[in-house]
């Protein structure tokens, strides 16, 4: 059965609870405790939440399930954090479980009258792969270049991370250069579902204001904003990603681009002399100083 075909399946497909509790964990000696609850992650956080949704079968879901319509920022801040507390806490199969149940209930019909269920393993292991990019992506442009065994190791420790969750690995990609081939095979699937066309439309149309600001100086105000997004987070996009979002892309902002990241890089050694409480979000924060670990001189390259 191929990952399309898998999807297709409206069966939820987990593992029992005593099999993930007999999974070992991901530790401070990791590179994803390194690099994925770096703050820094913030520039890609329209990559990752915006691939997960260009599929079209967890794009309906989230528009089917979801808040994000009515309470954008609160979703990010109710999902979020329990995927990173699944990698930085002392109870990681709890926290992963808790988010594989958050899914049980998730289930529905797409376009074509197929039905899918958030627990069908490809389509959860799609979820999973937008958070290992992120990780890759992140840390290759924006902090520091990835040798070839550095990005084999991190999607090694990624699969101790879907581990946590105790949902079935079928079709999972076995090595890192199977990854790469999944994944860029996924994003030809890409599609402009209702919710991701939603969740761009602060790109294509500027950053709404404060009611309070009138619209001509707001427009002004917001011309430095919009700018950067429009150039650095519409540069963090796949181009199958800015194909179906409509969102404007060229030579000229793909060269503003790389320089950005180019200097971001340059100053990562700086970057990394910063308070701890600075470097890493809370979460990711916190797993650090409960081990007793200072990540600032690990894996430096």
């Amino acid at each position: 059965m191929t990952v399309q075909e898998g999807m297709r399946e409206a069966i939820p497909m987990v593992v029992a609870d005593d099999v993930a509790d007999a999974k070992p964990r991901l530790g401070a000696d990791s590179l994803v405790w390194k690099f994925y609850g770096d703050s820094r992650g913030v520039l890609g956080f329209q990559r990752l939440a915006g691939t997960e949704n260009c599929i079209e079968q967890l794009g309906k879901a989230v528009e089917d399930h979801s808040i994000i319509f009515s309470d954008f920022l609160g979703r990010a801040r109710r999902s979020g954090p329990p995927i990173m507390r699944t990698v930085y806490s002392t109870d990681p199969h709890r926290w992963g479980r808790k988010v594989r149940d958050f899914h049980r209930d998730i289930k529905g019909t797409i376009s074509d009258g197929s039905r899918y269920h958030a627990l069908n393993p490809e389509l959860f292991y799609w979820a999973h792969a937008t958070f290992v990019d992120q990780v890759l992506y992140i840390t290759d442009t924006f902090i520091r270049r990835l040798s070839y065994d550095e990005k084999v190791q991190i999607f090694e420790e990624s699969k101790v991370w879907y581990e946590l969750y105790g949902v079935s690995s079928r079709n999972q990609p076995q090595t890192y250069d199977e990854f790469v081939e999944y994944w860029d095979s996924m994003l030809d699937q890409f599609v402009p579902t209702r919710t991701i066309l939603y969740a761009t439309g602060y790109i294509r149309l500027g950053i709404p204001g404060p009611k309070q600001i009138p619209k001509p100086l707001w427009r002004i105000a917001s011309a430095p904003l919009n700018g950067f997004i429009r150039t650095v987070v519409v540069g963090t996009l796949p181009q199958q990603m800015r194909d179906v979002c409509d969102l404007e892309w060229d030579e000229g902002k793909q060269k503003r681009f790389d320089r950005f990241a180019a200097f971001m890089r340059l100053i990562n050694p700086a970057i990394n002399r910063l308070p701890l409480k600075w470097l890493y979000v809370p979460w990711a924060y916190e797993g650090w100083k409960a081990m007793g670990v200072d990540p600032r001189p690990l894996h430096n390259g």
